[in-house]
């Protein structure tokens, strides 16, 4: 019996023929950053998986003389059994052909409230792949076989595209009266390598099924300047992240690429625990591919993990990077890296072209939550308000009422470093009483234990033509926003 994706991933696979197949369709949907090759572990893995699938592949394309004898082995095996319910057996496998076509076709449809949310741009390897699973469930198998022959021609190292052409070949074996062979079902279950091509498939189907409600954005998006053409949004629980354009009308849903986060998950608190970092980043440069290993892929964006707010609450480690695959890998298992977000390469080659090193906003969530742009503009009035506080003290000279803007432990990042409440005096100096018009704001909120706005303006006093830019850290405390981190950026 082939090594079946579409068979043992769905929670019914107990049935041996075609139609199991068809309901099977239905389930199945560096140091990272660091240069010194710290996953490959999960690279091995990964290849593993790749040669599962390559032998299922092959398995699948062995002669029907060949597949009707191993099937006819396992019946003998199971003789009296397969006698006494065959007439069952064929009957049920009739039903469950139309009902689990059916299913899979729906489970891999967008809900109607999704409808206008883009699953990725035509014609990637992944939108191919999700159409020869529509395909497949609604009984259109040899159109599907088709697709999905190209689909691997196209993209020969996508492991997981091969092995649902090696199901969807050995689905073209007429079937016997053979009942399935379970042993073999339950091991191909315990193997890791074709759990995480399951896991893989499902994630990705998910993605499919559960759209971002239209005309919505992630919750930490309150305002973004139009500085920042582009905004990066991870949801770590469905292997998914999302691009925006940022347009005239607001952020806009423009692509969502299946991604890999860390072999122990999310929420990073340490140097070498394998977990990709939670919080609001900024991309801080981006890696020539001619300067890395192969092992990166296309290219690499490192991140400013640990922010201000990762230093305050004592997060360690770094060289936390959005980076491609090996030319031998397509893809790579949901939980694989050692904190990186792993993407493919031709995903990475589109990103690549499109982020703003030092404006493109990346939010790594452990699940995003959507909200509309009201109630994003709603969300932002308390920290709007500290905002505009904050800049009326400082262009009056009211030290004393400047102070209550900042927490004890206060730092500045800047060519001459600040810290406390010297900053204060600083400011006034810097203000000489001038009024300040600020412009380009950006407001990216985090909870997380804390409540956290990360806030980026530009700055110009009265007569002047330029000023600073700046990214301030601010932090909740009961109902008052608190000053505890900025950076002067130019």
């Amino acid at each position: 019996m082939t090594a079946s994706l579409l068979m043992f991933a769905a929670p019914g696979a107990a049935l041996a023929s075609n139609g199991a197949k068809a309901a099977g369709s239905k389930a199945s949907s560096a140091k990272s950053g660091s240069g010194k090759g710290a996953e490959k572990n999960g690279g091995r893995a990964a290849r593993s998986a790749g040669a599962g699938a390559g032998r299922s592949a092959a398995g699948a394309r062995a002669s029907a003389k060949e597949a009707r004898g191993a099937r006819a082995q396992q019946a003998q095996a199971q003789s009296q059994q397969a006698a006494r319910g065959r007439k069952n057996a064929q009957a049920a496998d009739s039903r469950a052909v139309a009902a689990t076509a059916a299913t899979a076709a729906a489970s891999a449809r967008p809900t109607r409230r999704a409808a206008a949310a883009p699953i990725q741009e035509a014609g990637n390897a992944e939108a191919r792949l999700i159409a020869v699973y529509e395909m497949f469930g609604r009984g259109q198998a040899r159109p599907a076989l088709a697709k999905a022959r190209d689909l691997v021609r196209d993209y020969p190292n996508f492991q997981l595209a091969q092995l649902v052409y090696g199901d969807l070949l050995a689905a073209q074996v007429p079937p016997t009266n053979a009942l399935p062979d379970t042993a073999s079902i339950a091991k191909m279950r315990g193997n890791p390598a074709m759990s995480d091509l399951h896991e893989e498939s499902r994630r990705r189907l998910q993605a499919l099924r559960d759209r971002p409600p239209p005309n919505t954005v992630p919750s930490q998006f309150l305002a973004l300047s139009t500085r920042s053409r582009y905004a990066i949004a991870v949801d770590a629980s469905r292997s998914r992240l999302y691009l925006f354009e940022n347009t005239d009308k607001g952020l806009k849903l423009t692509a969502d690429y299946y991604i890999s986060v860390g072999k122990s998950g999310t929420d990073k608190l340490a140097e070498g625990d394998a977990r990709t970092p939670l919080g609001v980043y900024y991309i801080t440069s981006s890696l020539d591919p001619k300067s890395l290993k192969d092992f990166y892929g296309a290219g690499a964006l490192p991140i400013n993990y640990p922010n201000p707010y990762d230093v305050r609450r004592g997060r360690t480690g770094g060289g936390i990077w959005l980076h491609g695959t090996p030319p031998q890998q397509f893809a790579r298992a949901p939980l694989a890296s050692d904190g990186c977000v792993v993407m493919a390469n031709p995903d990475l080659k589109q990103l690549l072209r499109k982020v703003q090193i030092g404006a493109t906003p990346v939010v790594t969530a452990r699940s995003l939550q959507w909200i509309t742009p009201p109630q994003a503009e709603k969300e932002s009035q308390s920290i709007t308000s500290a905002i505009n506080g904050w800049k009326e003290a400082r262009a009056a000279g009211n030290e004393a009422q400047l102070k209550k803007f900042y927490l004890p432990e206060f730092q500045r990042s800047s060519k001459k470093a600040t810290e406390g409440i010297a900053a204060v005096d600083d400011e006034v100096k810097y203000a000489q009483g001038k009024r300040v018009q600020l412009k380009d704001l950006s407001y990216l909120h985090w909870r997380d234990g804390d409540d956290t706005m990360v806030v980026t303006f530009g700055e110009v006093f009265e007569g002047d033509r330029s000023g600073r830019s700046r990214r301030q850290y601010w932090l909740r405390q009961g109902s008052e926003w608190k000053l505890f981190h900025e950076e002067i950026l130019g």
